[in-house]
């Protein structure tokens, strides 16, 4: 299924329509401010099965990112955040990175490396924000092209859906995507460091 939402007035009833399917354990794919993304609710282990067969990964050696919908929405699922990397979490949020945090007890176990950490996001773009703002939990979040794979079809979300088929429940067809990945800054350390210059210029 292909719907159409707008970033700058999302229809509730669309929203309402692509958390169904999430609640239902569907896969989905949804704009951000970056690439597209594929994804699922993180309290759904059978679907995040299924994006990681996409991705030819194990769950629990996968990169993958919560999308969530403010920084206190991230705080659920962190640790006590250092009040300088809370800080420039505040500076560069919304916005196209994904930082690296310490994560507590509530972070599903299946997402947490060896040094205990998860990627966190809150992109700038409304329609993926108000779907976790309605769904209640953090979309799970991986890019749908892998490392280095620039292709037309990864911009395009009726591309994106012939691609993948039955292998995905819903495509948001949100415009045009970019091929740009998000800045990604390790905040587990003493100094937050950038590990991945992507599209977000840091804010210090």
């Amino acid at each position: 299924m292909l719907i159409r939402i707008y970033d700058e007035n999302p229809n509730q009833k669309d929203i309402l329509t692509v958390v169904d399917v999430l609640r239902n354990g569907g896969v989905i794919v949804y704009p951000t401010d970056t690439i597209y993304g594929i994804g699922c609710d993180i309290t759904q282990p059978k679907a995040v099965e299924r994006v990681a067969r996409l991705k030819n990964m194990k769950p629990e050696k996968a990169d993958f990112s919560f999308i969530c919908h403010d920084l206190s929405h991230i705080s659920d699922f962190s640790k006590p955040i250092p009040n300088p990397v809370f800080k420039l979490m505040k500076k560069n949020l919304p916005g196209p990175f994904t930082f690296i945090i310490q994560a507590n007890s509530q972070v599903p176990k299946m997402f947490k490396n060896r040094k205990k950490s998860v990627g966190v996001r809150v992109p700038d773009n409304n329609i993926i924000r108000e779907i976790v703002r309605e769904l209640g939990n953090p979309v799970m979040s991986t890019s749908v092209r892998d490392e280095d794979e620039i292709l037309e079809y990864t911009t395009d979300p009726e591309l994106i859906e012939e691609k993948f088929g039955d292998l995905i429940d819903l495509v948001i067809d949100g415009g045009y995507g970019d091929n740009v990945p998000s800045t990604v800054v390790d905040c587990t350390g003493d100094v937050p460091q950038i590990i991945r210059q992507g599209k977000g210029e840091l804010l210090e």
